[in-house]
Parts: C-alpha cells; sequence; structure tokens
C-alpha cells in the first residue's frame, strides 16, 4: 500500500487512511457469481501511495477540430465542451497534490477504479441476468477525496478516459457559468440524495438532485436526458455525507464513511443475531418443525431453499415452516396464500437474512421482512428503506429492498415477523 518513500514517514504497522466505501444496492454481501477484482459489490476507498487528483487550471478557446485534438493530446487531463461544429472549449487540469481521485464506471479501461454494471432488480438467484442495453455511462462519476482531515470526498458527473479526456459532445448540456467557467451533466445524469440527519435510525430521506461535470448542484431536469438543466442550488453542496445515495441510472451506490462504518453491525455481529434467532427454537405452527436461518455462507449461495428455512406469510407476519395448501387458486401457484394462523391472505415468500452490514441504520435484531421480497433485517432498518424513493427508469421513482433490489409494496414496506417458540 506504502511506497518505499512513504515508509520513512510513518510506521510500517500504520493502517491506511481509509475515506470511506461505495456499495452497491440490490446485492446482499456480494455479487452473484462472486466478486472479481475491480468488479464487486462494495468498493474501499483509501489514501492512495501517491495523490492523483487534479484541479483545472488552464482554459482554450479554440476554433477548428484540428486545434483542440492537439490541446487534447498533450497528455493532461482535459475536459472538452463542444459548442458549436466550429469552436470547442477545452479546459486543462494539472496535477492536485492535496486530493486523491476514485473513477466509477461501466468500462473495464484501466482508468476506472470501480467496475459497476446494471443492477437486476429480485435478481438474487445464482445467475447474473445478462443486460442488452446499459443505461450506466462507460465513465460515469468521479470521487474526489481530501488527503488531509476532515479528509472531506466530493463528487462529480463524468470519469476521464484512457486519454484523460471528458468530452461533452455538441447534444450534451452545456453552458458558462457567470464567473466564466465552463460546466455540464452527461447524458444520463449523476443524481445524489444527502439523507437528512445522516445515515441513522433518525434519519430522513433528502431531495434528489443532479450533479454537474464541475460538482454544482441542480435541480432534477424534466427527464433523465432532457437537454435543458434544472435550476442551481445554491444551498447544496457536492460533498458526500455518511448515507449519501449516488444513482448512476442503473445502478444506485450507497456512500458509508470511515466513521459511520465504525458503527455499522459487523458479519460477527449479524451472524451472532442469526445464531440467537435459531438457539430460540422457532417452530413450524402448523407442522411443528423447528426452523433455523441458514448460515451467512449458505444464504449467499442462494438458489437452494433449506429445509428448516422460515417462510413468511407476509399480509400478517406469522412465521412457517414450507408447506403447499392455502392456495387461493389452483391454477396459480404464486397467487396469494391464506395463512392458516389468522386466515389473512397474501404473498408466502421464504426470508432470507440480510447480509450487508452497510444497509443498516442500527444494530438491532433482525425482526421484520421487505415486502414482497422478504429480505430480513432490523426495525429501524427496514422501516429507514421503506421510505426512500430510488429512481427508476428514467423519470420515476420507488423505495426497493437493499438487498436486492426489488420494489417494495406501496402498501406496506415491511412487516413485522411473529415467530412460534417450542411448545415443549
Amino acid at each position: 500500500m506504502f511506497s518505499p518513500n512513504q515508509e520513512e514517514h510513518c510506521a510500517p504497522t500504520k493502517e491506511p487512511v481509509k475515506y470511506g466505501e461505495l456499495v452497491v444496492l440490490g446485492y446482499n454481501g456480494s455479487l452473484p457469481n462472486g466478486d472479481r477484482g475491480r468488479r464487486k459489490s462494495r468498493f474501499a476507498l483509501y489514501r492512495r501511495a501517491k495523490a492523483n487528483g487534479v484541479k483545472p487550471s488552464t482554459v482554450h478557446i479554440l476554433n477548428s477540430p484540428q486545434a483542440s485534438k492537439a490541446v487534447s493530446c498533450r497528455g493532461q487531463h482535459s475536459i472538452s465542451y463542444t459548442l458549436s461544429r466550429n469552436q470547442t472549449v477545452v479546459v486543462e487540469y494539472c496535477h492536485d497534490k492535496d486530493t486523491d481521485m476514485f473513477q466509477i464506471g461501466r468500462s473495464t479501461e484501466s482508468p476506472i477504479d470501480f467496475v459497476v454494471t446494471d443492477t437486476v432488480s429480485g435478481s438474487q438467484g445464482g445467475e447474473e441476468t445478462p443486460i442488452t442495453q446499459s443505461t450506466i455511462s462507460r465513465f460515469a462519476c468521479r470521487v474526489v477525496c481530501e488527503r488531509n482531515p476532515p479528509f472531506t470526498a466530493r463528487i462529480y458527473a463524468a470519469g476521464f478516459d484512457s486519454s484523460k479526456n471528458i468530452f461533452l459532445g455538441e447534444k450534451a448540456a452545456k453552458w458558462k457559468n457567470p464567473d466564466g467557467h465552463m460546466d455540464g451533466l452527461t447524458t444520463n445524469g449523476v443524481l445524489v440524495m444527502h439523507p437528512k440527519g445522516g445515515f441513522t435510525e433518525e434519519s430522513k430521506p433528502g431531495v434528489w438532485r443532479e450533479i454537474s461535470v464541475c460538482g454544482d448542484v441542480y435541480t432534477l431536469r424534466e427527464t433523465r436526458s432532457a437537454q435543458t438543466r434544472g435550476k442551481l442550488v445554491d444551498s447544496e453542496s457536492n460533498v458526500l455525507q455518511d448515507g449519501s445515495l449516488v444513482d448512476l441510472c442503473g445502478a444506485t451506490l450507497l456512500w458509508r464513511t470511515a466513521d459511520g462504518l465504525f458503527h455499522t453491525p459487523t458479519q460477527k455481529h449479524l451472524e451472532a443475531l442469526r445464531q440467537e434467532i435459531n438457539a430460540a427454537r422457532p417452530q413450524c405452527p402448523v407442522g411443528l418443525n423447528t426452523l433455523a436461518f441458514p448460515s451467512m455462507q449458505r444464504n449467499r449461495a442462494l438458489g437452494s431453499l433449506e429445509d428448516k428455512q422460515p417462510w413468511v406469510y407476509l399480509a400478517c407476519g406469522h412465521v412457517h415452516g414450507y408447506h403447499n395448501w392455502g392456495h387461493r387458486s389452483e391454477q396459480e401457484p404464486n397467487a396469494q396464500r391464506e395463512c392458516p394462523m389468522c386466515r389473512a391472505v397474501g404473498p408466502y415468500v421464504p426470508l432470507w437474512l440480510g447480509c450487508e452490514p452497510a444497509f443498516y441504520v442500527d444494530t438491532g435484531a433482525p425482526t421484520h421482512a421487505f415486502v414482497p421480497c422478504g429480505h430480513v433485517c432490523s426495525e429501524k432498518s427496514a422501516k429507514y428503506w421503506a421510505e426512500i424513493p430510488l429512481p427508476h427508469g428514467t423519470h420515476a421513482f420507488h423505495a426497493a429492498c437493499p438487498f436486492c433490489a426489488s420494489p417494495l409494496s406501496l402498501t406496506q414496506g415491511c412487516a413485522k415477523l411473529i415467530f412460534q417458540g417450542p411448545i415443549d
């Protein structure tokens, strides 16, 4: 992690500074086929051995494509704003010794630190569903972290490509600000939502905004890729807070600060909670067989339901073992089922523990399930996510389960689980 000349200035055992983590919503601890290299469900940002940040320096106003190409090929980072066929503004960027830059996008080229692909809602099976046409930009956004305390992290739309360039073509939304500097938006935009009150059990959803290439904050466009920008929101900034959500039009990322992660439950804690539930020997009130949540490892190797797997009637929350009766319609096996305990009619689904600690707002026991997917977490975490409107498509928003991205029921986002203890 450290270069030899760095180790002279700090003890070899010193932990690298962690700025925070980006966690992709819709995955329960890892990608369906496992995390591989730069493609994974969470990405930790550490202080680099050598600063790689850049900051704006020289501005060139060029009147021919050849001239703009010549500037772009100088080996420096640059952003090109094509105003017309005959005029391009190129802003050169120089090295910034005080910041580290991390780039996120769909491209697997070397400038991308964290490769993100489209999240398919509810795809918790072992196979990943191929996307025919991705809406995530190849070089979607960049996060710039200050190398010195308080290690502020800022987000910007667009990332530099392999030639160290960002190109905003004729059709992209772009403009000159009153102070003279150029700015613009990417095709499908980078949206950010900062929760009110941080990422705690008391937090409330904030307002979704769009972030520009230079990091200014705007109200949302009429549609995701409209060419007219929203209104500038002077009172808000592009500084990421614990719990900030970043939407790339196809995947939504959760930002957790190093301090925020320090207060989340650990994998050990979640495992202890699982064992505690199983130690209470919950029973199926009809079959009287003991139920047990599978271990975190088995939970991740989804696709195979365990014999002791708990199932729930989501309309009432009564937890049972699997049984094949109570269908309201013989023709539709996945139709509504009737709970034998209270006769409430609704979906009947297997329960899965939420294994991604970053999605928990507290360390409470797993007592609530999301409706209709059946992922289980603490009450406060379930109620928090049930209130968060997440971007969906080009201009819709709806709440979704953070563990599988399934849209939540509009009438009931989560259900309290009712376990029956052993009779003996």
